[in-house]
């Protein structure tokens, strides 16, 4: 008979690459996700997970059957979710993380939810500007509004939205103070303030593109203060820039990068009917918003 934990336990070693966090993401020991996955490569006949003391791959044959699991565990969770939300409607509590500042539309989002769910409490978290998914991996929210870039195997990416365009944050002394925009190529040759660890690499590298390294930090507001010492710049998107304005700072917009965008995320296989009545109403609150726009409102 199908074993679900055995199927869990593969998932959970094929995105972490490592049983003792495969572990610790199940709530088990090392050894019994050991013996999980095992059974389960008894049951396929052929190893799905090569050991090595310095790695843990996966076989040809756990790469096809990863591809082929994970939409059909996905559905399965769907499936309960579902029926969980038949059975009992949404509600209890939903915690939401929010990265940088819980803008306008973020709140529509959250009050359009409310209105439909009432019987759901919504509790909103701050999520540390140098740990953009601790907080939702961690299990201490349900899911998180972050910044983009998301790469992450073992979070799921749901709808984007407050597409932005990207200042940079300077001290009122910087020469770039007195400009009405800068160019990413002259922001290349300039140190930015970046967000320490555990922040991953190519998030970090996004959100200070430049060549002269500059000083690294855990929050938004210890950023800020190195930038009116006159020790870096640093990138911000308009609604957090305006939320975070200071005297001592200013912020001037960037020609050539990106624009700034948020998403929301959660745990794989922890999609809650909270959860996706939450990404429904954030999907709604932005097709609203892109109508108003095309009407000549505000822009999404």
């Amino acid at each position: 008979m199908l074993d679900i934990r055995e199927l869990e336990a593969f998932l959970a070693v094929a995105e972490e690459r490592h049983f003792g966090r495969a572990g610790e993401r199940l709530y088990v020991s090392q050894s019994r996700v050991s013996q999980l996955l095992a059974a389960l490569e008894r049951r396929v006949g052929a190893l799905l997970v090569e050991r090595t003391s310095r790695r843990v791959a996966l076989t040809p044959l756990g790469e096809r059957f990863l591809a082929e699991l994970r939409p059909a565990y996905e559905e399965l969770d769907a499936v309960l979710g579902r029926a969980r939300e038949a059975a009992r409607g949404v509600e209890g509590e939903l915690r939401i993380g929010f990265q940088g500042t819980a803008d306008a539309r973020l709140m529509a989002a959250i009050s359009l939810f409310q209105e439909r769910h009432p019987g759901c409490v919504t509790r909103i978290v701050e999520v540390p500007f140098a740990d953009p998914f601790g907080a939702v991996r961690g299990g201490e929210v349900d899911l998180a509004i972050v910044l983009l870039p998301v790469a992450e195997p073992d979070l799921v990416l749901g709808p984007t939205f407050s597409r932005e365009r990207q200042n940079v944050a300077v001290s009122v002394r910087d020469p770039f103070a007195g400009r009405a925009e800068v160019s990413a190529a002259e922001l290349a040759r300039v140190p930015l303030v970046a967000a320490d660890a555990p922040a991953p690499g190519y998030w970090r590298r996004a959100h200070a593109p430049t060549a002269v390294p500059g000083p690294s930090v855990r929050t938004l507001q210890e950023g800020l203060t190195l930038v009116a010492a006159g020790r870096g710049a640093m990138l911000l998107c308009r609604p957090t820039a305006e939320y975070h304005g200071r005297r001592d700072v200013v912020h001037v917009p960037v020609a050539g990068l990106p624009d700034s965008v948020l998403g929301v995320v959660w745990r794989r296989g922890a999609r809650t009917a909270r959860v996706r009545a939450f990404a429904s109403a954030v999907a709604e609150a932005v097709e609203e918003a892109v109508e108003v726009s095309g009407s000549g409102g505000v822009r999404p």
